[in-house]
């Protein structure tokens, strides 16, 4: 019934505060993510060589890699660099995932390259190449990584759960549930509705964008 609505959003400060943390921890990641992947896939798009080859296929193993592979490795380079049980730990792994360059990569080979030859020719540098017309093609594709990487983020259970292991009050409510005794289930059901709210209505607002995002960049 809307009692527990009720109790989740009015009586539960704890449903709210991890609420918060979920968006706290979200939103940075998806516009790094963003930034890290337009540059890194106009630099493999625009200079060939054996060299860039093969990064860019180190990146595609890393992307088959599943993340759990990679926990003990960023647990303990967290730990060397003092970041450990601090959202920075959440932050910087996220902030270089493999998906997106991939992803971006593919479809900004897409753009010809009589187009970036012309506005060299036109007197145009590298930065104004990459913004004017290299960005603006990839819109769709931007929508489609960033929905995608908030989804994927948004979800996330294992990386809080063991890089904020001794910082309970910075875990998102994703952890929270995972965590809900059987006894407050009528509340956890209803605390679970509102929070796939952001993610659904974003599916649906952008649900074009993903698909023709995903689909020329696989055209090539």
């Amino acid at each position: 019934s809307f009692t527990q609505y009720f109790t989740v959003l009015l009586k539960s400060p704890d449903y709210l505060l991890k609420f918060w943390n979920s968006v706290i921890l979200t939103a940075p990641i998806v516009f790094a993510q963003l930034m890290v992947a337009s540059i890194a896939a106009y630099g493999f798009t625009r200079w060939r060589g054996k060299v860039r080859d093969s990064l860019f296929f180190f990146y595609v193993i890393l992307m088959l890699m599943p993340y759990q592979v990679t926990l003990v490795p960023n647990y303990l380079v967290s730990d060397w660099l003092k970041i450990l049980n601090t959202r920075w730990a959440i932050f910087l792994p996220g902030a270089f995932a493999p998906f997106s360059v991939f992803l971006l990569t593919k479809f900004m080979r897409r753009i010809p390259m009589a187009v970036i030859e012309s506005a060299k020719i036109d007197g145009a540098n590298e930065w104004h190449i990459f913004w004017n017309i290299c960005l603006p093609q990839c819109r769709s594709a931007l929508y489609s990584i960033a929905i995608l990487v908030f989804i994927d983020n948004w979800n996330m259970v294992e990386q809080p759960l063991i890089y904020l292991a001794n910082h309970t009050n910075l875990q998102p409510l994703s952890v929270m549930f995972n965590q809900i005794s059987t006894d407050r289930a009528d509340v956890a059901f209803a605390g679970s509705a509102l929070y796939i709210l952001p993610t659904l209505l974003i599916y649906l607002y952008f649900q074009e964008d993903i698909v023709a995002g995903i689909q020329l960049s696989e055209l090539k």
